[in-house]
């Protein structure tokens, strides 16, 4: 992957310059109505080829066209990122949203978020109003410095509300359908800040909230609405370790039909359990080393249990899958028990030993010895390196989706000035008046001057 701003300085400078967010999604009943089922669309691999839904914004550019640019086909060879010869929107750095480079405009802009009206994750209700008088979600509130999607979500969770709406990167607001009835719904693009504890996730607007429905990552549930979408536990936080979570599936019909949108667990320790709700047989199981195969799945039951757990270590993405009933039961036949089904690995704390294997102690021993000094030593020089960067005082620009353009300034006297533009181009150059910078004060601002003795104060201090 290309070079990318500090995620910290980005969520500092930037909180309030990302450009537009897409259109909203539908509810968890209606996961057809979307082509993303991660909350920043990383997993988009639609056909939208402008920045604009329907043929509106600018066009984007090619894929195999973009070499100059840290990312292309070429930076791409397997395909995870979605990249080839095409110039369809995608996200291959795990950026808020889908994006695509563009011809290149005379304010030095290269590349665009793309507004995809169907790239929203089920359980996001969309962009509404908040005027504070009443407040547009009347339950309780609260504010974080670390607050993320899933924070928000567990917290009016916990109050048992149904609704759950993220507000300027920082606030969270709890409500209930009929909040929802009397809302005023606001343009998407409203919604375009970063979530304080996730530089990856939106997190409403000013006076915008963001709203999902409280059900997107629960660690348990009924669900017998003929389809649906059912989330890892904490999505679309990372899971965490020690998790005990089950769902009911009970949609109208003989059979279920699943099909799995995200499947990414840490090892074969987390596993997944697809049961019969009536029998207990084993119908499916998948772990971190066992994934489910492409395509859907069709199971000869009328309701299903699904059982996930994680050990001690697990943490990862998780996954996120939809099921529709089906009124006839030609659906693949149950195995019985224990004939294609490997047994469940035990959970960390259960009957496993975190001590070295008898006859190999010195091995596990030397491992781990081994792997601490490597780590240690990469540690010393990533900040060996940061001190040689930061005491230079040198100007340069902080890379983004492109090569950066300035030269470093070598003269250790020259102190720091921090300027930004939209959408996302953050630079570091040197004061008004040097020549590498007068070309440049057209299209980046400076940060206030408090803001830029309190960057002067951190530096120096490093």
């Amino acid at each position: 992957m290309g070079t990318r701003p500090p995620k910290a300085l980005l969520l500092l400078l930037l909180l309030r310059l990302l450009p537009p967010r897409g259109a909203s999604a539908g509810s968890l009943q209606s996961p057809g109505l979307s082509e993303c089922f991660q909350v920043n669309g990383a997993d988009y691999r639609g056909h939208q080829n402008r920045t604009g839904p329907r043929g509106a914004g600018r066009p984007c550019l090619y894929w195999d066209q973009t070499q100059q640019h840290s990312y292309s086909s070429a930076s791409d060879p397997q395909g995870r990122w979605g990249l080839g010869a095409h110039n369809f929107c995608r996200n291959p750095d795990g950026d808020v949203q889908p994006w695509c480079y563009v011809a290149e405009t005379e304010e030095g802009i290269y590349w665009r978020y793309c507004d995809i009206p169907t790239c929203h994750m089920p359980g996001y209700l969309g962009c509404f109003m908040d005027s504070g008088a009443p407040p547009a979600l009347s339950g309780p509130s609260g504010t974080s410095t670390k607050l993320t999607v899933q924070v928000c979500l567990r917290f009016c969770r916990m109050k048992g509300y149904q609704l759950a709406g993220v507000e300027a990167g920082y606030a969270c607001f709890c409500g209930s359908e009929s909040d929802l009835a009397r809302g005023r719904p606001a343009p998407a693009t409203d919604c375009d800040q970063i979530c304080f504890g996730h530089p990856g996730q939106l997190c409403g607007g000013d006076g915008r909230l963001g709203i999902y429905e409280v059900s997107v990552g629960s660690c348990q549930g009924n669900w017998t609405a003929p389809q649906g979408v059912i989330y890892s536990p904490d999505f679309p936080d990372e899971y965490g370790p020690d998790r005990n979570c089950s769902w009911v599936l009970a949609p109208p019909g003989a059979a279920l039909e699943l099909a799995f949108r995200l499947f990414e667990l840490a090892d074969p320790r987390d596993r997944l359990e697809l049961r019969d709700a009536a029998s207990g047989s084993l119908l499916r199981a998948f772990d971190g080393a066992r994934p489910p195969p492409p395509g859907p799945l069709r199971l000869r039951a009328a309701a299903l249990r699904l059982t996930f757990r994680s050990d001690a270590r697990g943490h990862a993405q998780g996954f996120a899958l939809t099921y529709r009933g089906l009124q006839d039961a030609d659906a693949d036949p149950a195995p019985l028990e224990g004939s294609t089904q490997t047994p469940a690995a035990p959970l960390d704390g259960a009957n496993v030993s975190c001590s070295p294997g008898p006859g190999a102690p010195e091995a596990s021993m030397g491992a781990q010895v081994f792997s601490t000094v490597t780590a240690v030593s990469v540690l010393l020089l990533l900040v060996l390196s940061l001190l040689r960067l930061l005491r230079g005082r040198g100007c340069r620009l902080a890379p983004s989706k492109g090569p950066p353009t300035l030269r470093p300034s070598r003269d250790p006297t020259r102190s720091w000035a921090v300027w930004y533009r939209r959408p996302r181009g953050v630079a570091l150059p040197c004061p008004p008046g040097d020549p590498q910078v007068e070309g440049l004060t057209a299209s980046y601002r400076p940060l206030s001057a408090s803001s830029q003795s309190s960057l002067r104060s951190l530096i120096s201090a490093l």
